[in-house]
């Protein structure tokens, strides 16, 4: 009868030990995830942000180049109506 009790103590502690070490190992593996995901918004907003700041310097060479080209134009437009 006592073996029967310890025998059951025994599995009751190991059953309860590996749904700890389960449970443990869930949130670790919840937590890495999370980490990845965050880095990778992170570089993804890093990258955005990039690309954003190209996107607008190369808007503002095109504007002077049609700036330039503008003022040409119109310099070239006031020669051929003052002839």
């Amino acid at each position: 009868m006592i073996e029967l009790a310890a025998a059951a103590a025994g599995a009751t502690i190991s059953a309860a030990f590996l749904g700890f070490n389960a449970h443990n190992r869930r949130t670790a593996e919840g937590r890495d995830c999370l980490i990845r995901l965050s880095t990778s918004v992170d570089n993804v907003a890093c990258r955005l942000e990039e690309l954003h700041n190209d996107l607008r310097s190369e808007r503002m060479e095109i504007f002077a180049r049609l700036s330039a080209a503008e003022q040409k134009i119109a310099r070239l437009e006031g020669r051929s109506h003052q002839s």
